[in-house]
């Protein structure tokens, strides 16, 4: 398998660092974060030691490792071990949940390994989705360990006025802890409303509002590198993907 790293600071709240690495040899020594590190398996397996107690990262699981506790790691097969690490500021889950974090940092749940999976596939294109899939797995994680029910909110006004400000603001970056702000609403209680009252996605949702606004550049005679900074996409390659995702051709075809 060899080593290959691959590490980089998204612009996502919450999230101080995003590691990719695959290793053979590698073994970590005893050290700590003073962040939590959230990280998933793609291949082989790992043991470590977290508190002088032995444990053991798979595939199926999702392993949550707290800040300021010591923890060591090295592959438990021959062939080595590919993982994807997210290291999370402290207060994304609060300190309080440490103590029970170091008695069980295994979690064997598929919906909350896909959902880190896709976040992790989300911080490469999309904000506010990426937003959207932390609120909601730091939801799930806090579930695991308290108990907590994720409390339902039935009230369709704020998803209105999600809809209104996105539909306002769609060029810009609108980040979801700002909306939860202006709105007075918890985040994960935005996604879920949300989604409940419009059958998407808030982040689908707005992707959908920029292409509509770049085919109206496009057919007022803008090229499609100024469209994709005018309309609020990254850069032309990321107008292009979601242009042909949605409508089936590239945005110099389509203006054309």
């Amino acid at each position: 398998m060899g080593t290959d790293v691959t590490a980089w600071r998204p612009s996502v709240s919450g999230i101080r660092e995003v590691f990719h690495a695959s290793f053979t040899d590698h073994a970590y020594p005893a050290h700590t974060h003073d962040a939590w590190t959230l990280l998933i398996i793609d291949d082989g397996a790992v043991r470590y030691e977290l508190d002088h107690h032995e444990h053991g990262a798979l595939r199926e699981q999702v392993t949550l490792l707290p800040p300021h506790v010591p923890h060591d790691g090295r592959s438990a097969l021959p062939d080595g071990f590919r993982k994807r690490v997210l290291y999370l500021e402290t207060e994304v889950l609060g300190a309080d949940l440490i103590g029970r974090a170091v008695d069980t940092p295994a979690l064997a749940d598929p919906l909350l390994r896909h959902r880190v999976h896709q976040l992790h596939l989300a911080l490469k294109d999309d904000d506010l989705e990426a937003e959207s899939r932390l609120a909601l797995i730091t939801e799930r994680l806090r579930h695991h360990f308290t108990g907590d029910e994720p409390r339902v909110l039935r009230d369709p006004r704020p998803a209105d006025r999600f809809r209104q400000l996105l539909d306002a603001r769609a060029p810009e970056n609108v980040t979801l802890e700002e909306a939860a702000r202006l709105l007075h609403v918890a985040p994960t209680h935005l996604v879920r409303a949300f989604s409940r009252e419009y059958g998407m996605p808030p982040h689908r949702y707005l992707t959908g509002r920029r292409v509509d606004l770049a085919r109206g550049l496009l057919l007022a005679g803008h090229s499609p590198a100024h469209v994709a900074s005018m309309a609020g996409f990254y850069d032309q390659s990321h107008l292009t993907r979601h242009f042909r995702r949605m409508l089936g051709v590239s945005p110099g075809r389509y203006a054309r």
